[in-house]
């Protein structure tokens, strides 16, 4: 079967994940005042409510993504980021608990605005469900630098970013 073009993405058949490009929300654009860096990948998932489809994305890695994220705990303390859980961190499923190590900022009917502050950059993740019949399911990344060390911060990961990213989006595929 051939894939088919659909928008700005292309859809082949039996394929998890996909990236999509200009998708965003109106959480998603006024969660930051400005963003510096986005991207969106999308799995479809019927069955399960927001909550638990962020639950498989954050705390449902790998191993290898386990590996990645002990490397970066390790490499951050050397530049001063911060790398431990904050002092107000409780797992309640409300505005101010946590899902993994990101803060819950928003939490509405069909979508989720997850992240943390920090002194190099400040980064939100939604997570929305378009409700359409393919790859609802959309997790959107968005970044704002504070100095350059942000800048710094995000080219270093960048060429991993995606792959793991991925790779978590596809734990949500039901």
């Amino acid at each position: 079967m051939a894939p088919k073009t659909w928008g700005l993405f292309l859809i082949c058949p039996m394929k998890k994940v996909i990236e999509e490009f200009g998708i965003r929300t109106h959480l998603s654009e006024t969660s930051l005042p400005r963003i510096d860096f986005t991207d969106t990948f999308s799995t479809t998932n019927h069955h399960d409510d927001l909550i638990t489809i962020a639950h498989k994305v954050f705390n449902q890695s790998p191993i290898w993504i386990k590996g990645l994220f002990a490397l970066r705990h390790f490499l951050v303390k050397l530049v001063g980021i911060k790398s431990q859980l904050p002092a107000d961190f409780n797992t309640e499923k409300r505005v101010g608990g946590y899902i993994g190590f990101f803060k819950i900022f928003a939490l509405g009917e069909n979508e989720i605005i997850l992240g943390l502050d920090d002194e190099h950059l400040n980064f939100r993740v939604s997570i929305f469900n378009s409700n359409d019949q393919a790859y609802n399911i959309k997790v959107i990344t968005c970044v704002e630098f504070n100095n350059s060390k942000g800048r710094f911060y995000m080219q270093t990961i960048k060429p991993f970013h995606r792959f793991v990213v991925m790779s978590m989006v596809a734990n949500a595929y039901r």
